[in-house]
């Protein structure tokens, strides 16, 4: 993995080193040829603008396996059914009893996960083991109360990456909202 950063590493270094040259060579040539082709020039420009973003994109993507590799990476997304007896207003993520995220919501938010919309929450590494999940959801409630709930989900990491899903579900019998952890 570290092997293939460097090699992307060196690539973008040499089209950076061939740009540079290219865009000397090219005003050394430019004061000696007046008559230059231009759209030749700019054609040549776009074709390296377009290698380095390509690179780019490709240093991106390794960064990321190299800081969230897929035998420690766990995800955690939110979703949300209906919104009838619950109005969210932020969330409290604790891992292992230790507080990764606090996330507080827009009205726009809001109504994407009404809409069906998924959120990723949060990512993070984790060793393999036993581990317990716990969200806090804080809102809103039935005749407009002030709500703070919570769900947990106690999982076993393995070498394969985990997911985790929290939904906030409305429970027609119940009238209330439902808050469920399951894994992925």
């Amino acid at each position: 993995m570290m092997f293939q950063f460097k090699v992307l590493l060196a690539k973008f270094a040499c089209i950076s080193l061939m740009l540079s040259m290219s865009l000397h060579s090219q005003e050394a040539e430019k004061t000696m040829q007046l008559n230059l082709d231009e759209k030749t020039v700019t054609q040549q420009l776009q074709a390296l603008r377009k290698e380095v973003i390509a690179l780019n994109r490709d240093l991106f993507v390794l960064e990321e396996d190299l800081l969230f590799p897929s035998s420690t990476q766990i995800v955690v997304y939110l979703s949300m059914n209906v919104g009838t007896y619950f109005n969210l207003d932020s969330v409290e993520l604790k891992l292992d009893d230790k507080t990764v995220t606090h996330y507080l919501y827009t009205d726009k938010q809001i109504q994407a996960l009404y809409k069906g919309g998924v959120q990723k929450l949060h990512i993070d590494n984790l060793g393999q083991g036993e581990h317990e999940l716990t969200a806090f959801f804080i809102g809103k409630g039935p005749e407009n109360r002030e709500y703070k709930r919570a769900t947990s989900l106690t999982f076993s990491k393995t070498a394969e990456p985990a997911s985790v899903e929290l939904s906030i579900v409305d429970s027609s019998v119940k009238q209330q909202p439902l808050f469920k952890a399951v894994e992925l």
